[in-house]
């Protein structure tokens, strides 16, 4: 062979290598790729979109109720899901005929779209270091009002999602909190 060609070679492979570990720190410490598997966040986020996540979002803030969250679900053979956030350590969560109240107080949801299940869950209090879940389309979410813990630890969340991709692109770090 050529001595250029084996020189070229190398230097190629360098900088696949290169790109392959940085293509795996950025993957696997700095964002979740994430498919919406079920239609749990209509019509926020819809089945088939595609999200990234930033890992680091909690590191130096606390997360704040209405964030779009991706966290493990071990219930769910630890499967990622991805709701949004509604109650903090020390709240509790209430809700009656669909609507979700808050240490008392009724929210304003405007981001929900569909028809509201109007079952009454709760009371519910938030544990030290656990968050409360609900995803947007309430009436064909799996979330914490149905899971025999419905808390989600602060060391199982993965992410605040940050963007939808695909199929359309749309920012989501001014995520609505209810009100």
């Amino acid at each position: 062979m050529n001595d250029r060609f084996i020189i070229e070679l190398k230097e190629w492979s360098k900088t696949l290598i290169i790109a392959l570990i940085i293509s795996l720190v950025i993957s696997r410490g700095i964002i979740v790729n994430a498919t919406v598997p079920t239609g749990s966040m209509k019509s926020t986020i819809e089945p088939g979109d595609r999200l990234i996540s930033y890992r680091l979002a909690y590191l130096h803030e606390e997360p704040e109720r209405g964030d779009i969250i991706t966290f493990i679900q071990h219930e769910d053979n630890d499967k990622m899901y991805v709701k949004r956030l509604i109650g903090l350590p020390g709240d509790e969560i209430n809700i009656v005929k669909g609507k979700v109240y808050i240490n008392g107080d009724a929210t304003e949801e405007p981001y929900l779209n569909e028809k509201l299940d109007l079952k009454d869950y709760g009371p519910f209090i938030v544990p030290e270091g656990h968050y409360f879940f609900l995803g947007d389309n309430r009436t064909n979410s799996g979330d914490s009002r149905k899971w025999s813990n419905p808390y989600i630890s602060e060391a199982d969340l993965t992410g605040k999602v940050i963007f939808k991709y695909f199929p359309s692109f749309e920012v989501f770090v001014d995520n609505t909190e209810p009100e």
